[in-house]
């Protein structure tokens, strides 16, 4: 205690010093802190559930010819068929339990209250595989999930148990509407849990044999069909079974199933092909934090910035040990007499390393400031969907980690000095310097090796900043081939909620009358896909004209659109004609292309009038009456695809649409409008995404806007602590010299030969630091660059690296020139009569 009493007087002596050291740690600490919390939530945290380390995920390897479903759990790869999940289920012996699950779209009724969410279709043994245990109630069994549309009975989420229902135990047995289908309520799910996938927060469970009542586009032959793979499934490891053993178990029953039940179903299959098919593997993963295909897309991103904000620690670190060595050649006086009355070289070690630590713990303090408004930052930067799922208060675990990180950085940048500080030759090297302590060369040349350093980092982090932000400007400057100014979009799903086609189609046209005339309204449109939202819809199309071989790739994306929908976006229409009202059911099938899928098949100039078909090969019965310019579908970044449009008009079982509305009213004044035009419609029809297009642009690159905003936050912060490094080293060093400058002037120099002389060891270290610091800045765009997180750039930008170079020569200048010009005013009797 009593040192520990030293430790805070000897540190506020020099307050000013001590509470810039402070802030430097406070902001290197707090900014670790907030992207280790990203980091542990996205890809450490395990599932709240019993035991996690023993789940395991399960994949379904390609080729897989037919149709394939995948969503947010994970990718195309990842699913399986019914039918294989339920042979699978069967026979297996590595697992306690063998699980599936399937997000859908929920539109619920409670209590005469309508609401639309995330929902989750679950097997039986989805709640027994996870060890989970309800909050209230009970959850499903297999008993809940043994015929196929005969389970009537949901599971809700704590959240919505407790925001909408107040808790109220009552709810047991209630009937409540999922999709229109009355369900009785068996109970809550567990507090902390919100599924097995992330970025995903369903308020219902359902079984999953009931798809077909939930999702009407589903029929009961989905659950028949061996390829149409849209299941996720998940397992949990018997005792003493090894992941290894689980797979070579799995896989021995996944083969004979492969060759003897599913193969001679494959129509048209070249040999090369069938050979692949035969000998496919089931995949098994380690699974403890759950199927999320925004795991895998969060890697390197957060990877990424934890070694930035690393970097930003180890700067602020050598800040802090420049400080510690210039205070403990000040103290050597101090030292040397604590020696001489008999303190051991241990006792003042400790002394020593206990102001570096307790230095650190306020610096740790502060940072839990920092790392909270870092947190706030990045949730205002990801879109609802990802953040939806994400804490960012400051948990427990944080906490811990950044008093382990604080602990750390004491003992990292305290050690040198301490040692320093306390060497045996103190004394001797007193009575040499009759008491002028100007240090050892060891530490002059430590202090500058770790402001180059500093340099270096620097200048890294500076070019990569500007790499990022250059690829955002190329991401934000992309042509989109359409006008998303001044539209708002918004999706309704009318059959969720007890609606049947004929009534949604006549809902769906009421809309867009009821749209347009709304004043200020020059354009309404519709699309069953909704734009750029990072949804693909796609299906093989056979085309008039065009030979078909076993391995012909017809696939493309389509999306069914109304009447007006190029004119609306803006989305010039070069032959042919763009969608009319007239184009209804039971007129003449017809369809809009566009350039890449003339381009992919090859159709040459004369495609209008052509005849395709997204059905049998045989049909050929929808007309090519238009051609599109190219135009972004799911993604600002990824190439355009080859995409057929067809009028949703002629589609007798649409029961979901996304509207969009080109106005020019103020963007505020139209997003108040259209949710009391839908209330006075249907006021028990939920009204989902409603937003503006632009708003659908920034939260489809939320990505590239994260990793450049805090990359340029974090190059700002580290070349500030670097600019200040370099300070305090020139400083304290012309301080040490001050005789030495004496004796110089006093022999002839003038004040500019001794700026030279200050501003040419700032010319040292910024030349090394700057050439190390290119170097380095070039290896981590390369890497940047080969993971895609750069758009339009090879890794490397002249602009970026000039304007670096010069932002890290202008700060060094400043940094120098100011200890450099003092040096340059010393007075030679003054200084010669120093101490």
């Amino acid at each position: 205690m009593r040192q520990i009493k030293l430790a805070f007087r000897t540190l506020f002596r020099s307050p000013f010093v001590t509470i810039i050291a402070i802030l430097s740690l406070g902001l290197g600490i707090g900014a670790n802190a907030a992207i280790y919390s990203m980091f542990n939530q996205m890809l450490l945290k395990p599932l709240p559930v019993s035991n996690p380390t023993e789940l395991v995920n399960l994949g379904a390897p390609s080729p897989k010819p037919g149709s394939q479903s995948c969503s947010q759990a994970g990718s195309c790869d990842d699913v399986f068929s019914y039918p294989m999940y339920r042979d699978l289920e069967r026979s297996q012996q590595s697992f306690t339990g063998l699980a599936a699950h399937r997000g859908f779209g929920a539109a619920y009724v409670i209590r005469q209250q309508a609401e639309s969410a995330e929902g989750m279709l679950v097997s039986g043994s989805y709640f027994p595989t996870l060890g989970i245990k309800p909050a209230l109630g009970r959850l499903f069994t297999q008993a809940d999930d043994d015929k196929i549309g005969n389970n009537f009975v949901v599971v809700l989420s704590y959240s919505l148990w407790q925001s909408r229902l107040g808790g109220d135990p009552k709810i047991l047995d209630e009937q409540i509407t999922v999709n229109g289908k009355s369900m009785r309520v068996i109970g809550v799910a567990p507090k902390d849990f919100t599924g097995t996938t992330m970025g995903s927060q369903p308020k219902v469970y359902v079984p999953i044999s009931m798809r077909a009542q939930v999702e009407p586009f589903f029929t009961l032959k989905g659950f028949e069909n061996r390829q149409s793979y849209w299941i996720y499934v998940f397992g949990r490891l018997k005792p003493g079974v090894t992941l290894e053993q689980a797979k070579t178990a799995t896989n021995a029953l996944y083969a004979p199933i492969i060759s003897s039940v599913e193969a001679p179903l494959q129509k048209g299959m070249s040999d090369a092909t069938m050979a692949k098919f035969l000998k496919k593997k089931v995949t098994i993963l380690p699974g403890p934090q759950g199927q999320s295909s925004l795991h895998e897309r969060a890697k390197t991103p957060l990877y990424l910035l934890l070694g930035v904000t690393g970097i930003v620690l180890l700067i602020a670190c050598a800040n802090i040990a420049n400080l510690l060595l210039a205070r403990g050649a000040n103290r050597s006086m101090e030292m040397s007499v604590r020696l001489a009355l008999g303190a051991s070289r241990g006792q003042l070690l400790f002394q020593l390393i206990t102001e570096s630590v307790l230095l650190a713990l306020l610096g740790g303090v502060a940072s839990l400031l920092v790392a909270k408004l870092t947190l706030t930052g990045i949730a205002a930067i990801l879109p609802d969907g990802e953040s939806g799922s994400l804490q960012f208060a400051l948990q427990p675990a944080i906490i811990g980690f950044t008093a382990a990180l604080s602990i750390g950085t004491g003992l990292l940048f305290g050690m040198f000095p301490a040692l320093h500080s306390t060497r045996p030759d103190l004394v001797t090297s007193i009575r040499a310097n009759a008491g002028q302590i100007s240090g050892a060369r060891a530490a002059n040349r430590f202090r500058s090796t770790l402001v180059t350093v500093q340099i270096a980092l620097s200048m890294s982090l500076l070019i990569c900043a500007g790499l990022f932000i250059k690829s955002l400007m190329n991401v934000s400057n992309v042509d989109l081939g359409l006008k998303v100014e001044n539209v708002v979009t918004f999706e309704i799903a009318p059959e969720l909620s007890g609606y049947d086609n004929a009534r949604s189609a006549v809902l769906f046209h009421r809309v867009e009358e009821e749209l347009a005339a709304i004043p200020g309204v020059t354009g309404v449109t519709s699309s069953l896909v909704p734009l750029i939202a990072s949804s693909n819809w796609g299906n093989n199309v056979h085309i008039q004209g065009i030979e078909e071989g076993p391995d012909t790739d017809m696939n493309s994306r389509f999306n069914e659109v109304g009447a007006g929908y190029f004119k609306t976006l803006v989305i010039p229409v070069k032959a042919g004609r763009e969608f009319i009202p007239s184009d209804a059911a039971g007129g003449a099938r017809v369809a809009i292309v566009n350039e890449e899928f003339i381009k992919k098949f090859k159709l040459g100039s004369n495609v209008v009038g052509r005849y395709i078909s997204n059905g049998s090969k045989d049909s050929l019965n929808i007309q090519i009456v238009g051609i599109a310019k190219n135009s972004a579908y799911s993604s600002v970044k990824d190439t355009v695809p080859p995409i057929f449009f067809l009028p949703w008009m002629q589609d007798k079982e649409i029961g979901d649409i996304n509207f969009y509305v080109r106005t020019s009213l103020p963007m505020d004044q139209i997003l108040k409008q259209i949710p009391a035009l839908m209330k006075r419609l249907d006021p028990n029809l939920p009204l989902d995404n409603v937003h503006t297009m632009t708003q659908q642009i920034k939260e489809n690159v939320s990505q590239d806007r994260m990793i450049s905003i805090l990359s340029a936050l974090f190059a700002s912060l580290a070349t500030l602590l670097a600019g200040v490094g370099l300070y305090g080293v020139l400083a304290y060093t012309v301080a040490q010299r001050t005789r030495e400058i004496g004796v110089r002037m006093a022999l002839g120099a003038d004040s500019s030969r001794v700026k030279q002389m200050v501003l040419r060891q700032v010319g040292g270290m910024m030349l090394v630091g700057g050439v190390v610091g290119i170097a380095g800045a070039f290896a981590l765009g390369r890497i940047a660059s080969s993971k895609e997180l750069l758009y339009g750039l090879k890794g490397y930008d002249p602009v970026v690296f000039v304007l670096a170079t010069l932002l890290i020569i202008v700060v060094g200048l400043v940094a120098g020139y100011l200890p450099a010009h003092r040096a340059s005013k010393v007075h030679p009797m003054q200084a010669l009569r120093y101490e």
